[in-house]
């Protein structure tokens, strides 16, 4: 068993220092930078590190444009840049890339498609409907983008408003780790100082909190006038959906975050651990 472990422990080293093959170009890596203006306010380390965590990421997935799209090199590292930036503090080397090793097909469709759905109600009634869908995430399964909503990335309006359509989905790909949709994604040992049941029952304590008042801000601005809420009312169909909708605004507007969400900040930095 000892031998088994040493064996193990250094496959795992072995596997955290692997390097890419090549490296991304410099003007390919700039267009994806400029596509993605709020990494500016990262580290040249940090970038470095992001830059290399993604020449990874494209070894290892395979993109798919769907309805005739033709993915061009810019379109892949535009994607990787954004899918990656949530699990850079997760490690050295190609760590990181363990929270995606579910799945390796990335389907990138021109625009929003329309995705059949079927839910039964408390009587028993089957209803069917479309949704329409800028992404998805599939348990152990692809991810789906509409490369229409991947644009908006420099848009500064979805900067604005906390949107990305590609952080969203990979921090669903967090969530989905330990096999539920629940807001609660695996934590690190020693997450906040906590025992492993405390730091979860606090993490969940916290998300629930947040979503709780939420989801009566949407209802509040729905039904009686109140002020629109900051964060996408998309977040208030479960909690699965506000944790993604408040990741992405975590990422790509802090600033305005820190303000809106003051009580998840320390929780999303002890779990992404932004310049670790």
């Amino acid at each position: 068993m000892g031998w088994l472990g040493s064996l193990l422990r250094r496959l795992l080293s072995s596997s955290a220092q692997r390097r890419p093959r090549r490296t991304i170009p410099d003007a390919l890596w700039q267009n994806a930078l400029a596509a993605c203006p709020w990494l500016d306010d990262r580290t040249q380390s940090e970038r470095a590190r992001l830059r290399e965590l993604c020449a990874l990421f494209l070894e290892d997935k395979e993109f798919h444009g769907a309805n005739g799209l033709n993915i061009t090199d810019a379109m892949a590292v535009q994607i990787a840049a954004q899918a990656c930036l949530p699990v850079l503090g997760f490690g050295t080397g190609s760590l990181p890339l363990r929270w995606y090793d579910d799945f390796v097909t990335i389907v990138v469709q021109p625009e929003e498609v329309l995705a059949p759905r079927t839910v039964v109600d408390e009587n028993g009634v089957v209803h069917e409907y479309e949704e329409e869908l800028a992404g998805e995430a599939m348990p152990e399964g692809p991810v789906m983008v509409s490369w229409q909503d991947v644009r908006t990335a420099s848009d500064a309006e979805a900067i604005a408003q906390g949107y990305n359509v590609v952080i969203h989905e990979f921090v669903h790909k967090l969530d989905l780790r330990d096999g539920v949709a629940d807001g609660c994604p695996p934590l690190p040992s020693g997450f906040m100082g906590l025992a492993p049941r405390a730091a979860r029952q606090h993490w969940q304590d916290t998300l629930e909190a947040a979503y709780d008042d939420f989801k009566e801000a949407c209802i509040r601005a729905d039904r009686f006038g109140a002020a629109e809420t900051w964060l996408d009312p998309y977040g208030a169909e479960h909690i699965s959906e506000f944790f993604a909708v408040a990741s992405e605004a975590y990422f790509v507007n802090r600033a305005r975050f820190t303000r809106e969400h003051p009580t998840l900040l320390a929780l999303f930095d002890a779990f992404y651990r932004p310049g670790a």
